[in-house]
């Protein structure tokens, strides 16, 4: 629930040593457009996520279904630590290369989910190497047989790939490959060892994120939208996280600002 005083959560988050963010990108920072290019990236964002980095010593990632690359392209110049495309690449330090820790997907399976895409013409197709997603948010009625006829496909490949839904979106990923698993990883680098985390996201797939945070003694943070609804959100939109990511760096000048 979101109060006067904040968000809350299972522990006290005042500014300082203790703790660590982790963040999704779409619907928590920015909201979700149309298409993935067509976002608005507020001007402040970028300047605040920098200076929140630059606080917490390095203790900030994001951790989003976008590719590193093109995420960077929107955050130019920031360039944080980030697990893109779900875990599937990792960048473990502002200035290191991109890591990929899944294969690139066979061209086979490939071409049989842009098959399946081929019979609902109203879908997007997104393809990002480790992992291809179809859009339905201009063809919300597709969602049904779309997500049967993926599975179908997926049946065949019961040990390699899994289905991994989020608004208005499927997408075949990797089995295995999971923001609670890559968050895990993160929080063994230096600047996050002994620190609580704190992962904020909006979708299905955050989900694994914010219980990796529990069990690592930190929490999450649920984003209202079309996943988490007014009764479990704690921000109803993006525009309120980044006003509390706001307060929470201006606490680092003055008052702390805790999650009761």
């Amino acid at each position: 629930m979101t109060t006067a005083g904040g968000p809350r959560c299972a522990v006290p988050v005042a500014f300082g040593s203790d703790i660590a963010l982790f963040l999704d990108f779409d619907g928590t920072l920015v909201d979700i457009a149309d298409r993935p290019d067509a976002i608005t990236v507020p001007e402040t964002l970028v300047p605040l996520l920098a200076q929140l980095s630059r606080s917490l010593h390095g203790a900030l990632a994001l951790i989003t279904g976008r590719g590193i690359a093109e995420l960077d392209r929107h955050l130019h110049p920031f360039r944080p630590v980030t697990a893109g495309v779900h875990g599937a690449e990792m960048r473990l330090s502002e200035d290191g290369a991109i890591q990929r820790r899944a294969p690139a997907l066979d061209l086979e399976i490939v071409a049989a989910v842009e098959r399946i895409a081929g019979h609902f013409p109203d879908t997007l197709i997104e393809h990002k190497k480790s992992s291809i997603a179809i859009h339905f948010r201009s063809d919300p009625a597709a969602a049904l047989n779309l997500e049967a006829d993926l599975r179908d496909l997926l049946s065949l490949y019961p040990d390699r790939l899994m289905l991994c839904p989020g608004r208005k979106v499927y997408e075949v990923v990797s089995r295995g490959v999971s923001k609670g698993a890559a968050l895990e990883m993160l929080a063994q680098l230096p600047a996050f060892q002994g620190r609580r985390p704190i992962m904020i996201g909006d979708d299905y797939s955050d989900e694994s994120a914010i219980d990796a945070a529990a069990r690592l003694g930190g929490c999450g943070l649920r984003v209202g939208g079309e996943h988490f609804n007014g009764a479990t959100a704690h921000f109803s939109d993006p525009t309120g996280v980044r006003a509390w990511l706001a307060q929470l760096e201006g606490s680092h000048r003055d008052a702390p600002a805790p999650l009761a």
